[in-house]
């Protein structure tokens, strides 16, 4: 199918993104769609938002006509679309329309691999017909759905499709449910063993998916590609001084990311909130870094991640960047304490970004007596096994041994 891509620049709106790079993102989420081709993509600057339209008439004439010109199937506006303007639209267009939500729900919905993903993806999609659910050209109703997952045409009125999408999002809450409850078990599992976890997190197409598999050796798929990664993987990590850690790659953040998402990836992300560092990738190369730095700090806030939690910022894909400027952004870097300049590709910088990774995993010890009955020999193989006892003396009631832990091995030796 052919699309027009359009970035509405309304002059009222105060956002971040500035028009150029904001269109040439959106591109790259149509792109990122299969039998989906990009034929015209356009910046629309309008004074204001016109309620019901969301264009002048005069625009929409125009942009008729350039729909016409390229014989496109479907219009992509980069931005909010109301379901009223939605319905206006396309019925002054006669083409399917989507708004920025409805793309990123078609993207998720195509990438999602896992049972958990298809229904996170799923209830997201719910969430978002259950507000397009307007009146067409009959007193019946209809869905003002996307290209195929997100929906299409239905046949029944509002208030039938609206209970039918609660009955579907209750099934699919019960359903996530179970998925929560398996990763809560998942993650006390991996409590109870000694490698502290770190997250990979960034913007969308950051450099997440390169960095872990080159630090891991892993296969993750990784493209130069919008949301090329959505389910989260995780793998064990060797670090310089011999500890271990467990790498875990995350789905990619975007500007104006829809809060049905947010929510339901909540599940997925909450390897963040339980991450004992957190390695923010950006993408140093692109135009928007600061922008997007920004985004993905405001979703992690959303998430509920504290600005006190351990964090390492990596500035990526500096290969990519003229010479001279890689240089001096290295030397900025290494002038900031937790700020690594490095390519994932190359492998330039990896070697001082695991150093730091290690030293900030390396807490501080402490020594404890213990006595254990005879009983609890389980916790003493474990003890054994973390290679913190320093002493150990056997009694009649039991064994008195003195360890040298951290706090994060005391944490797990009390859950036992």
């Amino acid at each position: 199918m052919r699309a027009l891509v359009l970035h509405p620049d309304i002059q009222t709106d105060r956002s971040r993104r500035s028009p150029g790079p904001a269109l040439e993102e959106a591109v790259a989420l149509a792109a990122a769609l299969p039998d989906l081709v990009v034929a015209g993509a356009e910046v629309v600057r309008l004074p204001k938002a016109q309620p019901g339209l969301l264009f002048g008439t005069g625009k929409i004439a125009e942009l008729k006509t350039r729909i016409e010109e390229l014989e496109a199937g479907l219009v992509l506006i980069d931005g909010p679309v109301t379901p009223v303007q939605q319905r206006n639209l396309e019925k002054e267009w006669g083409v399917k329309l989507l708004d920025r939500t409805g793309l990123i729900l078609e993207i998720f919905a195509d990438r999602a691999r896992t049972r958990e993903g298809v229904l996170q993806v799923e209830l997201a999609a719910l969430s978002y017909q259950r507000t397009r659910l307007v009146r067409a050209w009959t007193h019946l109703e209809r869905q003002r759905g996307g290209l195929g997952f997100v929906g299409g045409p239905g046949e029944t009125q509002i208030e039938a499709d609206r209970r039918a999408i609660d009955d579907a999002v209750t099934r699919i809450r019960r359903q996530l449910g179970k998925v929560v409850k398996t990763r809560a078990l998942h993650r006390a599992a991996r409590a109870k063993v000694p490698y502290p976890i770190v997250a990979l997190v960034g913007y969308t197409n950051a450099g997440k998916s390169t960095l872990f598999n080159r630090l891991t050796g892993a296969e993750v798929m990784a493209k130069d590609m919008l949301f090329a990664t959505l389910d989260p993987t995780m793998r064990a990590v060797v670090l310089p001084d011999g500890s271990e850690i467990i790498l875990s790659d995350t789905v990619g953040f975007i500007s104006d990311l829809p809060p049905q998402l947010v929510a339901a990836f909540r599940a997925t992300l909450e390897e963040v909130l339980d991450a004992d560092l957190i390695v923010h990738v950006r993408d140093i190369s692109h135009p928007e870094t600061e922008a997007q730095a920004g985004d993905v700090a405001a979703i992690l806030v959303e998430l509920g991640v504290r600005d006190t939690a351990p964090a390492i910022e990596v500035w990526n894909k500096i290969d990519r960047l003229p010479a001279d400027w890689a240089e001096e952004l290295g030397a900025i870097a290494a002038r900031r304490d937790g700020v690594h300049a490095i390519s994932a590709v190359t492998g330039q910088g990896l070697a001082g970004l695991l150093a730091d990774i290690s030293h900030t995993l390396s807490p501080p010890r402490h020594r404890t007596d213990l006595d254990l009955p005879h009983a609890e020999g389980r916790k003493r193989a474990w003890l054994f096994e973390q290679g913190v006892v320093e002493t150990e003396e056997q009694g009649e009631g039991g064994t008195h041994l003195v360890v040298n832990w951290t706090d994060r091995q005391e944490r797990a030796f009390r859950r036992l």
